[in-house]
């Protein structure tokens, strides 16, 4: 039996299932992309929701494992040399995940860089600025009567579109025929601007033929639409 008492978040979030790597999420575009890499390895795992409404995520039992107080997290049981390991942001989540597995990680040394630099592209690139975009579009910047730090923002979604539009011609994914933690990470992103977001019209949105493709394909995958939906509303 794995014993995770030590970790105050398990005190909040209690373990039903102790030998399963513990999720603390929300299906953001950032929490979607763990589960749903946990959903394509068809590891076991136990998801718990961190709700945003009662300010869950500035729990002292949440800090206690990310101090940054943002989702998701994890807490596997079987971590490096078996013992557990907590874990936060969701970039390193994504790799820890892919390289304890061996799976959606390239073991050739310059596709795995490769890959590595489109999961940057979206860490300091499209999440931030998509995010932007739904500030000023869809929440409370939209009341703002000066319109110029939306635009900066649109025009901006919309020039790393064009560069993952580029980027996808001629190939299924990021890295070609091969699924990874790339596509994992930016397609939550692209879905989230357009049908949450409703941005698709400022960004042009249509002109992104190879984005929409592959975007389409994406959603279609089972894992894909079980990831979408976690940690689902208890």
């Amino acid at each position: 039996m794995n014993d995770l008492s030590a970790f105050p978040i398990t005190r909040k979030w209690p373990a039903r299932h102790p030998d399963r790597l513990q999720l603390y999420s929300l299906p953001t575009p950032n929490g979607v992309k763990v589960s749903i890499l946990l959903e394509e390895l068809g590891l076991p795992y136990e998801a718990h929701r961190v709700s945003f409404e009662t300010r869950d995520q500035f729990s002292p039992e949440f800090l206690s494992l990310n101090p940054n107080n943002k989702i998701p997290a994890i807490l596997d049981p079987d971590g490096p040399g078996g013992q557990p390991l907590a874990l936060w942001e969701s970039g390193a989540i994504l790799i820890y995940l892919a390289e304890k597995t061996g799976r959606f990680l390239p073991q050739d040394p310059a596709k795995r860089y490769e890959t590595l630099q489109w999961l940057m592209f979206q860490m300091g690139g499209i999440g931030p600025m998509f995010g932007q975009v739904g500030f000023f579009h869809l929440y409370a910047g939209k009341d703002y009567a000066d319109k110029r730090p939306r635009d900066r923002y649109v025009a901006e979604a919309a020039r790393l579109l064009g560069v993952l539009d580029q980027r996808l011609a001629g190939r299924d994914w990021i890295m070609g025929d091969q699924y990874t933690i790339a596509d994992i990470a930016i397609l939550p992103w692209v879905r989230n601007l357009v049908e949450h977001y409703g941005a698709g019209e400022l960004v042009d949105y249509p002109r992104f033929e190879q984005v929409q493709r592959v975007l389409s394909a994406w959603q279609q995958r089972p894992a894909v639409l079980r990831g979408l939906d976690m940690p689902p509303r208890g």
